[in-house]
């Protein structure tokens, strides 16, 4: 609110004196308002002169003075604050020296050099013949500074040529020609040609040559063939040195697992007590480590050729182990061997062995709970001396509401979870591992979660798992978990909550007994952790599976009323699937448009007339549907009549389809605004005439409820604040013909505003 309230002032300043900009300028100058581009050229297209003005526009120096929604405010402040001021302390201090900026002035403008960035910049994309001219124009004390460009014909890759004989750096490098950058047709372009250097010396080191480097090759142009046209030849400079054109192999391997920092301890990089395992020398006096886990974690083996990928991929691989809080290596020359060869050397420096992590959260839904939970997380690394990680954590929770409907039905929960985690694949008879830059991990994870909602009911959880995780890339993994199992309990159920249940089939399932027997696997795609492109993909998908097995041996169905019981407790037979596809677009250089497609679908069977509690969907609320409440929407056009009971329940589904787009951009400083449209709901597999018109039909479409609204965004780096404010555009469950609601919106109606605006408040983005 500080930034917005300061901006308020400014923007009120500058109506009453819309010549403050200029008022304080020294005598003489004038401000600098920016540049424009001018491209002239009748050879060129409107498309194509856009383009070129596009490369160049940006590259002009100075920068003018920033503005925000039009408005120069920085400037406007650092006036305010007064010429004179020198002192940083105060309001006027701030607004000068933290928040304001100085006046760009026209004499700090260079056209000179202007013409000639731009001038070389067009050449190195092929417009050898470009020419600039700058000039400057100055009125009413503001200035700007006026370049046209003239880019002439831009020249083309004619034929490109490899310079290669029967030498295996050469063979090596004719290897690498079908994947050329440089191709006949392309416009020349220097940036291409730096690419293609580099992409041949990363070919070239995945293939042993461990000194090369990209400045040993040279790209000879020639432009005097004619015809706007170039012949590119690339070669070896004849100046490479010898152990440049050497393939190299691994010769013996060292792994230092206890170094230390600023070592000043000879004995702790000394071969002298090295353990020999299956290739590897271990240096571990106090014999802290398993060798074996080193064998699975190093690519690099006795004798292989150097590849730059498996060396990358082997310091990834020992930093995913967890242990080590920096791990580094170094390659020593083998000396009087018959052929080029590298001894290798790992310095790992471990994380304490034991550690105790506390967070604090809080939270906040669109339906006025709020609260807090706070987690004490305790791990003990290499639990085993093979890289085993357990950890053991406990927390505690409330969400509670001051008046409204939900006053006095205040959340409590607590829990503990235990999870073993090995740096492997524990898999019976068979002997897996992966070849990436990332070890995989099985895990045994136990749980107990106890949670009472005040004068509702009290459920005990417990939960078994054992699966594996492994990362194919950086943006790829996958979750596998074969045994999955979680026991719901019921206790304590009040008489109040059971009148309601009684009424209710969405209240009567969050106290049934759940017994969820079954494996899951998770898949995630996500290009926003690598890519560099404007455009980034995220998908995940999952499937979860239940009773299975189990169902085998029963010849139970539920829809007959014959329920089969494990431990007291029906267990539940399903199949349900999720996809969540999101796609980023970033239109400028602090706009994106972000977009999610999430689709779910449950399919209960035999033992199960719906989904488990725990395994539905839901929709409405802070990252779903920001114009209605927290689960509040559906299933289907059925609505629940709130009359009946004092606090309003969580409504629930089988299938769930939603679509979301939202576009965001800077606004000022960490404050980022965006604009949202919201569509979605849930349904029921199976019919039930207790929530008439909850199903999934074929004229489901006419079930999806639609918002619109705007927030807020503050960016403070460690988090994102959110602020949004949704506004419900469709309204499912209103007869037909008036489900759409546009045309009853009524900002000066304070119980309209009550009944529709919906605020809601997180930490994060939505997608």
């Amino acid at each position: 609110m500080k930034f917005f309230s300061l901006y308020i002032i400014l923007f009120g300043v500058f109506i009453i004196s819309s010549c403050s900009n200029t008022k304080y300028l020294p005598e003489g100058e004038a401000l600098y308002t920016g540049s424009k581009i001018k491209v002239v050229d009748s050879v060129y297209s409107k498309k194509k002169k856009k383009a070129i003005k596009e490369q160049v526009e940006d590259l002009t120096r100075p920068k003018p003075n920033k503005k925000i929604l039009g408005l120069r405010v920085k400037l406007y402040a650092y006036n305010i604050a007064g010429k004179n001021r020198t002192s940083t302390k105060g309001l006027f201090g701030w607004l000068k020296f933290k928040f304001g900026e100085p006046p760009v002035l026209m004499s700090s403008v260079n056209p000179g050099i202007n013409e000639q960035i731009l001038a070389n910049h067009l050449q190195n994309k092929g417009f050898f013949q470009a020419a600039v001219k700058g000039d400057t124009v100055i009125k009413r004390k503001k200035g700007e500074a006026i370049y046209t460009v003239v880019p002439s014909v831009q020249y083309t890759i004619n034929e490109v040529k490899f310079d290669l004989d029967s030498s295996d750096l050469k063979k090596a490098i004719a290897r690498t020609t079908r994947r050329t950058l440089l191709q006949k047709g392309d416009p020349y372009d220097l940036d291409i040609i730096k690419a293609e250097r580099e992409r041949i010396d990363s070919r070239l080191k995945n293939r042993g040559f461990y000194y090369f480097n990209q400045d040993f090759i040279i790209v000879d142009v020639d432009s005097t063939i004619g015809k706007n046209q170039v012949n590119m030849y690339v070669r070896v400079k004849s100046g490479t040195p010898p152990a440049a054109k050497d393939i190299y192999r691994i010769n013996d391997i060292f792994i230092y697992p206890g170094y230390r920092l600023n070592n000043v301890n000879a004995a702790d990089t000394s071969t002298k007590n090295a353990f020999y395992y299956k290739g590897y020398y271990v240096v571990d006096r106090k014999h802290l480590y398993k060798p074996q886990m080193f064998e699975r974690a190093m690519l690099f083996k006795t004798d292989s050729v150097y590849n730059r990928r498996a060396h990358n991929q082997t310091l990834q691989r020992l930093t995913s182990l967890g242990l080590f809080k920096f791990v580094k290596n170094r390659f020593e020359d083998v000396p009087n061997v018959d052929s080029p060869k590298l001894n290798t050397y790992y310095y790992l420096t471990p994380y304490p062995k034991k550690s105790v992590n506390t967070e604090i959260a809080g939270t906040t839904k669109s339906n006025d709970l709020t609260g807090s939970q706070i987690t004490i997380a305790w791990k003990n690394r290499n639990t085993f001396k093979g890289g085993e990680l357990l950890t053991i954590k406990t927390y505690g929770g409330f969400e509670i509401q001051y008046g409204g409907q939900f006053n006095g039905y205040n959340t409590f929960r607590y829990g503990i979870e235990g999870t073993l985690s090995f740096p492997q694949f524990i898999v019976p008879v068979f002997k897996l591992n992966t070849s990436g830059g990332y070890v995989p991990k099985t895990n045994i994870t136990l749980g107990y979660d106890w949670l009472n909602k005040q004068k509702q009911y009290t459920l005990n959880s417990f939960r078994v798992a054992y699966g594996y995780v492994w990362k194919e890339t950086l943006a790829k993994e996958h979750q596998l978990y074969p045994i999955s199992v979680n026991y719901v309990q019921p206790i304590n159920v009040t008489d109040q909550y059971r009148d309601s249940a009684s009424r209710n089939v969405t209240l009567q399932k969050a106290i049934e007994k759940q017994f969820i027997l079954g494996s899951t696997y998770s898949y995630t795609y996500n290009t926003l952790l690598t890519s560099r492109r404007k455009d980034g993909l995220y998908f995940r998908g999952g499937v979860d599976l239940s009773g299975n097995i189990v169902g085998l041996f029963t010849k139970n169905d539920v829809k007959n009323g014959d329920t089969a019981k494990i431990f007291n407790a029906p267990f539940s037979q399903y199949a349900r699937f999720d996809a969540d596809f999101r796609v980023y677009h970033k239109i400028g250089k602090t706009t994106i448009w972000a977009n999610r497609i999430f689709a779910g679908v449950g399919f209960p069977y035999k033992n199960s007339y719906s989904l488990p509690y725990v395994k539905q969907f839901f929709a409405g609320g802070n990252n779903s549907l920001r114009g209605f409440r927290s689960r509040s929407i559906g299933p289907g056009s059925y609505i629940y009549p709130d009359t009946l009971t004092g606090f309003y329940p969580d409504q629930s589904g089988d299938i769930r389809l939603e679509l979301n787009t939202e576009l965001r951009a800077k606004l000022f400083s960490i404050v980022y605004g965006a604009v949202f449209v919201d569509a979605g709901n849930i349904w029921l597999y199976n019919e039930n005439p207790a929530q008439p018109g909850g199903k999934f039909t074929k004229h489901f479409l006419d079930d999806i409820a639609v918002n619109t609204g705007f927030g807020l965004r503050f960016d403070v780096s460690i988090l994102v604040l959110r602020l949004d404010l949704g506004i419900p555009l469709r309204k499912p469950w209103y007869p037909e013909g008036h489900k759409w609601v546009l045309d009853q919106v009524d900002l000066g109606n304070s119980q309209w505003r009550k009944d529709n605006l919906v605020l809601n408040i997180a930490i994060g983005y939505p997608f």
